[in-house]
């Protein structure tokens, strides 16, 4: 049932997108995911306990797939289901330098770049804090 008073309808009611994740080492998952991928730091606060950094993805959006589907995903990036129920996907300007940076950063490769049904060229990695990744670029000239 929708609560919403028919005057709200057209104000945004969520501003901003924020995927936390507990990383065991910090440190690397910092070094993958600031410096190799390129997120910049938006902001960093420090507790008696520990530490977190605020990294600037760009536009975020929800990706809600069904099961059938992203096992459909799987099978084109990688031929096989393979991801949990989270995947980060990050939009690149060049997915092939963008994997080989991220391999010699530390990811492991699960599959090389391909060309999608949907016209993209991804990859599929696994980051630190055992994040699977998808690298996708839309660029029509790029190699696949």
């Amino acid at each position: 049932m929708n609560n919403l008073d028919p005057a709200d309808v057209d104000r945004p009611v969520v501003h901003q997108l924020r995927v936390v994740v507990t990383a065991s080492d910090y440190d690397e998952a910092i070094r993958f995911y600031r410096d190799a991928l390129g997120l910049p730091e938006q902001a960093a606060f420090s507790s008696p306990d520990g530490r977190v950094v605020i990294l600037d993805a760009g536009r975020a959006t929800l990706e809600i797939a069904d099961p059938g589907h992203a096992a459909f995903i799987d099978e084109v990036e990688v031929g096989r289901r393979v991801a949990g129920h989270i995947r980060l996907a990050f939009e690149v300007d060049d997915t092939m330098s963008a994997t080989a940076r991220l391999a010699a950063a530390g990811a492991t490769v699960v599959a090389p770049p391909v060309r999608t049904p949907w016209q993209s060229l991804n990859s599929r990695l696994e980051g630190p804090a055992g994040l699977q990744l998808t690298l996708f670029s839309e660029r029509p000239d790029e190699a696949g």
